[in-house]
């Protein structure tokens, strides 16, 4: 065998060898593919994404309907902690209301740049978006981001939205148990009207079944040494009869 001879014979057990590791790949991804119910298992995951959809837009009704008579809703419910520095006093006060924007527009453009402006001019928007930037609208007041503000609108909500999620979750999970269960009961009966109806139609059928339920039904025999012991009480129980009876 020459050099040539054994360098193809070599590149094709290296090959053999290379397929053989790709076959065992394959069917341990198939395994792994099967193992545990890895499609039902995607399936769940698929319908539980959804479902928290439907849940999450029904929470935000019920949310919106708990909260619509608030004024600005839950959000505006914020309290701001004065101003322990210049940082946090802001550029045009800590706080205003939305529908003095614009005058608020028209009081940054002065106080940062010394600019005079009104709502007809040009930059006008410029200088109500950067306004915008540096305050957080909540209800309907503008607070500056630098404050410290105790947002109990935002914990109220979570709280609200925790109840409503989990009393929808209750309620569902009750329904699917119940009809679940009417629906076992449903089957039971139909199976136990077919079975009475095979019994009815097969006497030796039916024979056969009783035996196997009196079968079963009947008492355990006792062990042996309990009833060698019971003999051996009653035999003396009546041995003391006679030895009292002379």
């Amino acid at each position: 065998m020459d050099k040539e001879e054994k360098k193809t014979l070599k590149k094709r057990a290296k090959l053999d060898n290379q397929g053989e590791k790709m076959k065992n790949l394959a069917t341990d991804f198939k395994k792994f593919i099967n193992k545990g119910n890895v499609l039902d298992m995607s399936v769940g995951v698929i319908m539980g994404s959804a479902f928290n959809a439907i849940v999450s837009a029904f929470t935000s009704i019920l949310l919106s309907v708990c909260t619509w008579g608030v004024p600005g809703g839950l959000k505006g419910l914020v309290t701001v902690l004065p101003a322990a520095n210049a940082a946090q006093a802001g550029v045009v006060g800590q706080s205003f209301a939305s529908a003095d924007i614009a005058q608020k527009t028209i009081d940054y453009a002065k106080a940062s740049a010394g600019v005079t402006i009104t709502a007809d001019d040009s930059t006008f928007v410029q200088w109500q978006t950067q306004l915008k930037s540096l305050y957080t609208l909540h209800g309907t007041n503008y607070f500056y981001n630098n404050s410290a503000i105790i947002d109990w609108g935002t914990f109220l909500n979570a709280i609200i939205t925790f109840l409503i999620i989990a009393l929808t979750l209750f309620t569902i999970v009750k329904v699917a148990s119940s009809v679940k269960a009417n629906h076992v009961a449903f089957l039971a009966e139909v199976a136990k009207r077919e079975h009475d109806h095979a019994l009815k139609d097969d006497p030796e059928l039916a024979k056969k079944e009783a035996e196997e339920l009196a079968k079963k039904n009947a008492p355990a025999p006792k062990p042996e040494n309990i009833v060698l012991l019971t003999e051996i009480r009653d035999s003396i129980k009546a041995l003391s009869v006679k030895e009292a009876a002379k």
